[in-house]
């Protein structure tokens, strides 16, 4: 994105937020319980129906333990259980082919210079 179309976005929301009375603060603190909201899911659908396991279950745990599905099919792995991405060795912000196939050709593939 040029510097002049971010500049125009910048101010074109900034205008907005002025208007609806939106602060800085106000979408930092909105952004921030997303995240704890997110974060406190322990279950999800592939609708992106979620979860805490606290309370009643909603209706689509019910329906889909009913037919035989297991509870911990649609757990949500925590941080710790994530496995490291294969392409950890990728220098995002340098490598021009971040992101394809050609990043992660492994190093005994590579000609040697």
């Amino acid at each position: 994105m040029d510097e002049r179309k971010r500049d125009s976005i910048v101010t074109y929301l900034q205008r907005r937020m002025a208007e609806f009375g939106i602060t800085q603060e106000a979408i930092a603190a909105s952004i921030a319980e997303d995240q704890r909201g997110l974060n406190s899911v322990r279950y999800r659908d592939a609708f992106g129906n979620g979860w805490d396991g606290q309370g009643a279950a909603p209706q689509w745990v019910v329906t889909a333990t009913s037919a035989g599905q297991s509870l911990e099919h649609f757990a949500v792995p925590r941080a710790a259980e994530v496995p490291a991405s294969r392409h950890a060795g990728v220098n995002w912000r340098e490598d021009p082919f971040a992101g394809s196939r050609l990043a992660t050709i492994k190093p005994e593939y590579r000609q040697s210079s």
